[in-house]
């Protein structure tokens, strides 16, 4: 019985990552991609061309009207991700937002709210979680394998992106695109932050992006340390400052060992891990070498299927929005900033011993009957 999809924002992020997974999932009898989105004409042609699908919508609003859907991704720019979520919601949908949820903790409030009270499920990017590195790294560190984590850093960065300026636009930014997959992996492992203090800023003022030079309004570089409360502290460096690197993506530094996760934490290559009680370090591999950073929509596929609960919550993407928007304003100020919110833990079920569900109200599973 597969699930109608549609889709809001026909770039490349679209067009690459998760059209190879739509169609995977299209082949397995999953889901058909009926409708997409765009304000570029252009892509919306080559995406009717592409999967002959309707793409003559003149607004995302009428996409949304589609009684037929079931499922929506919203894949647009960073400042349209909080309204057409929301709206998709009210639409009865379930929807897979990209990150951030939002760039307003005001307008990410209000879709916390809206998932809790509506019939389809929110799932919102980074999947970071879903990776079977990640799940491992989670199980043992819930096992006591490393002991109590006091420590920990966490790097992610590249040189920028060309093909969209509202990368540099307000609202954009390093953080938000970049440092969220660090953000969400280290809360995983430590629970909620408590405190704040960081360093962000522009530094290059002046970059190319659609074929034409623009100035950048958005943080492209940033320091982030995190307090996670009793002396438990993390750092996080990102930014579209980084040509290259070859240290861990994650670091985690316990009483008893340490855990090192190899490549990046969106494209994991396995892991490494030091124990006291052995006195040296053993390596596991990769063990899914194309798992897809796109995976939360598999994952949100599974869960309508199945009538389960998703391994994130929308918590998650809020909690991750108001740290980063605290580091910015920490940055500003050039003082700590508390943090308010909190969150369950990952939610993975089947006694792994990663799935306590912190008493979520929202974590209910929730069946859809729109499948042909």
């Amino acid at each position: 019985m597969a699930l109608n999809v549609g889709v809001l924002g026909l770039g490349s992020v679209f067009s690459g990552p998760y059209a190879s997974l739509i169609t995977r999932l299209t082949q397995e009898g999953r889901i058909r991609l009926v409708a997409g989105y765009d304000p570029d004409p252009a892509k919306r042609k080559a995406a009717a061309d592409r999967f002959s699908i309707d793409t003559s919508y003149e607004r995302a609003e009428e996409l949304l009207a589609r009684a037929d859907l079931a499922v929506v991704l919203v894949l647009t720019s960073m400042n349209e991700h909080g309204r057409l979520a929301r709206a998709a919601l009210a639409a009865g949908h379930h929807v897979l937002v990209e990150k951030p949820m939002a760039t307003s903790l005001e307008e990410a409030a209000d879709l916390v709210k809206a998932a809790a009270d509506a019939p389809g499920l929110l799932v919102c990017a980074p999947h970071v979680a879903l990776s079977p590195t990640y799940r491992e790294m989670h199980r043992r560190v819930r096992a006591g394998e490393v002991g109590d984590l006091h420590l920990a850093r966490a790097r992610y960065g590249w040189s920028g992106p060309w093909w969209g300026r509202w990368f540099y636009e307000s609202g954009g930014g390093a953080l938000f695109d970049l440092g969220v997959y660090n953000l969400t992996s280290l809360c995983g492992f430590f629970g909620p932050v408590r405190r704040v203090t960081a360093m962000v800023g522009t530094a290059v003022p002046r970059r190319e992006a659609e074929g034409e030079l623009v100035t950048v309004r958005a943080d492209d570089n940033a320091h982030v340390v995190l307090d996670f409360g009793d002396a438990r502290f993390a750092s996080i460096a990102t930014g579209f400052t980084i040509q290259k690197y070859k240290s861990p993506a994650v670091e985690l530094y316990g009483t008893k060992g340490t855990l090192q996760m190899l490549g990046d934490d969106w494209a994991p290559e396995g892991f490494e891990q030091w124990s006291n009680d052995r006195g040296s370090w053993e390596l596991f591999p990769e063990s899914d070498p194309n798992w897809p950073w796109t995976d939360g929509l598999r994952h949100l596929v599974e869960c309508v299927e199945n009538g389960t609960a998703t391994v994130t919550r929308p918590e998650h993407a809020y909690h991750a929005l108001e740290v980063m928007l605290a580091a910015q304003r920490s940055a500003a100020e050039g003082r700590v900033i508390e943090i308010a919110s909190t969150f369950p833990d990952f939610s993975y079920g089947g006694g792994d011993g990663a799935g306590s569900d912190g008493g979520a109200a929202d974590s209910r599973a929730k069946h859809d009957p729109r499948s042909s």
